[in-house]
């Protein structure tokens, strides 16, 4: 399925995807990573709260949410930093402050030193492109990802992030901007398609309830890397446990990103 508003048959487009398949036609592995709780130890839109006056929300505005529209939530959380006088800069550098998680900048530059036929590496986040971007480039990691899938955010005139949702789905599980499901088996099959054969395996590295839906699409081949005792691990071994059978992926917990690679290491070594 086509993005909305990319020309379906262009030549730009062919060209476009026969560049990107040649320059990574030959990856032997794809890797997903979530964001928040993943990649950095904190969950941005809770970090960028602490740029509003007193480091904390009205409650009006907190009262606001509601379960599954977090998108919309947030949406008015960055009107009102605005409205509060928050800049650019001081978002881009509370955000440039959130400690990488254990083990994570290791994990990093295992993938940045590996030789490049090995890895595709995806970021999949329900933040946004701006929050993401920023601290990526900070921490100079931002070579290392082939595609970025996020919530749109962009500043506009009058000095206002502001957040669009991903896109649209019917997935019961996930909230109403993204289903990472959805974004995984599309680009998968995409992927498959330009470079004329499927990858080796695919992993991915989560920590949350909306990483729990991607990697139910994975197969028996591929690795799911939940964070220890967060709620992606949980409800991994409560499907094992209540449907035996269902979740196909190998399953490799982790505390820090070392863990991670440890296993990677086995992986291309096979």
């Amino acid at each position: 399925s086509h993005c909305k508003g990319e020309p379906a048959d262009s030549t730009r487009a062919k060209s476009m995807a026969s560049n990107s398949a040649s320059i990574s036609s030959d990856k032997r592995f794809l890797i997903f990573f979530d964001f928040d709780e993943t990649i950095v130890d904190e969950t941005s839109d809770d970090v960028v709260v602490q740029a509003a006056p007193g480091q904390h929300l009205p409650g009006w505005l907190k009262d606001t949410y509601q379960p599954g529209h977090y998108n919309e939530y947030m949406q008015r959380v960055l009107a009102y930093l605005a409205e509060q006088g928050v800049t650019e800069s001081d978002i881009r550098s509370s955000m440039e402050k959130i400690p990488a998680t254990p083990g994570m900048i290791t994990l990093f530059q295992f993938l940045r030193t590996r030789p490049p036929q090995d890895f595709e590496v995806v970021l999949l986040s329900d933040a946004n492109t701006f929050f993401i971007e920023a601290w990526l480039r900070r921490a100079g990691a931002r070579p290392l990802f082939h595609r970025i899938f996020s919530n749109p955010a962009t500043f506009n005139r009058d000095g206002r992030l502001v957040l669009r949702p991903f896109h649209a789905h019917d997935c019961m599980r996930c909230p109403s901007n993204m289903c990472k499901q959805v974004i995984v088996r599309e680009y998968v099959a995409r992927r498959t398609q330009e470079r004329g054969r499927p990858y080796q395996r695919v992993c991915y590295v989560g920590d949350g309830a909306n990483d729990f839906c991607p990697v139910l699409s994975l197969g028996p081949r591929d690795v799911a890397f939940p964070r220890r005792d967060f709620p992606m691990h949980r409800l991994i071994t409560e499907t094992h446990e209540a449907m035996p059978g269902e979740f196909k992926a190998v399953t490799v917990p982790w505390s820090s990103g070392e863990d991670v690679v440890q296993r990677l290491r086995k992986l291309v070594a096979e």
